[in-house]
C-alpha cells in the first residue's frame, strides 16, 4: 500500500503497439499519455497516467484515466446507481470518509505536482469535497493501490470482475504477427 502522503513514481514510457492497444480500449488515440500504472489481472492496461498537459500545453488535471471499456462501464452503472450521491452525502457525516478523501486529493496533487505544477489546485473526480467522477476516482484508487483513496476504492471494490471475460482489446494484426 502506497502511504498518502507518498508521490507515486513516473510510470515507464509506453510502447507503440502498447499505445496502439489503449487507442483500441478507447475508441480513440491517447492524449498526452505518460504511461501505464495499472493492469487489469488479464495483463492489459485499465488506468493509464496522462501528462498535466496536453501536447499543446492546455492544462489537463486528470492524471489517471480508465482504459478498459469494461472498467469503464463498470463505473459508469455505479454512477447511474446513484452511489456518487450516497458517498457524497456520507462525506458530510462521516468525518473518518472526509479526512481519508482529503488525504487522497493532497496525495494525487503530490504526484501531478511533481510531474508540472499548474495553476489550478482542482485534482480529480471532486476530490476534495464532492464526489464528482468515478472513472476518475477508481482510476486514482487502481494507479495508488488500496487504501489511498477511500471513494475510488469503494468503487472499485463495487465495479466487480470487469476482467472476468478475458481481455477486453482484441491483439492487432501487427501484434499477432510472429
Amino acid at each position: 500500500m502506497t502511504h498518502p502522503g507518498t508521490r507515486l513514481p513516473a510510470p515507464a514510457p509506453v510502447a507503440p503497439a502498447e499505445r496502439d492497444l489503449i487507442g483500441r480500449q478507447l475508441g480513440r488515440p491517447p492524449r498526452a499519455l505518460a504511461g501505464v500504472v495499472h493492469r487489469c489481472p488479464c495483463g492489459q492496461p485499465d488506468v493509464v497516467e496522462t501528462s498535466p498537459r496536453l501536447e499543446d500545453g492546455t492544462p489537463f488535471p486528470t492524471l489517471y484515466y480508465l482504459t478498459c471499456p469494461r472498467a469503464t462501464a463498470a463505473a459508469s452503472r455505479l454512477e447511474s446507481a446513484g452511489r456518487m450521491r450516497e458517498w457524497q452525502d456520507q462525506l458530510a457525516t462521516d468525518a473518518a470518509l472526509a479526512a481519508g478523501y482529503r488525504a487522497a486529493h493532497e496525495a494525487f496533487l503530490a504526484t501531478r505536482d511533481a510531474r508540472d505544477v499548474l495553476p489550478t489546485r482542482a485534482s480529480a473526480g471532486g476530490m476534495p469535497d464532492r464526489v464528482k467522477c468515478l472513472h476518475a476516482l477508481a482510476g486514482h484508487a487502481l494507479a495508488a493501490g488500496p487504501g489511498v483513496n477511500p471513494i475510488g476504492d469503494r468503487a472499485v471494490a463495487e465495479m466487480g470482475e470487469w476482467w472476468a471475460a478475458g481481455p477486453c482489446a482484441a491483439p492487432s494484426a501487427q501484434d499477432r504477427q510472429p
